[in-house]
């Protein structure tokens, strides 16, 4: 289990829920995580630009079968770095929060 480390890349608001919500899962759509976060695409784009650029998401383009027309699913991942970043963030708020004492 590595270090509790707060991590202000992770910490913004959007970015902390975005990593929340593709912790539990190997990946997921772009199109789950704007509605279940409730914003548009800009502002989802903006953000997982950030987490992105740092290494802790990664984002790849598929065909969907489900579809008649060429639009591809983007999907999104924790990478292990992203993955190890998020835990010591989460252990980092728990012990400000007095909840894991150290």
């Amino acid at each position: 289990m590595a270090e509790a480390a707060f991590d202000e890349v992770i910490h913004a608001p959007l970015r902390l829920r975005i990593c929340g919500l593709l912790s539990p899962v190997d990946r997921l759509d772009f199109a789950v995580i704007r509605t279940a976060l409730g914003v548009s695409d800009a502002t989802l784009s903006k953000q997982l630009k950030t987490l992105i650029a740092s290494g802790y998401v990664a984002s790849s383009k598929a065909a969907s079968a489900g579809r008649d027309d060429a639009r591809r699913i983007t999907w999104l991942s924790l990478t292990p770095d992203g993955r190890r970043a998020f835990d010591a963030h989460v252990r980092a708020l728990q012990e400000i929060a007095g909840l894991n004492p150290k």
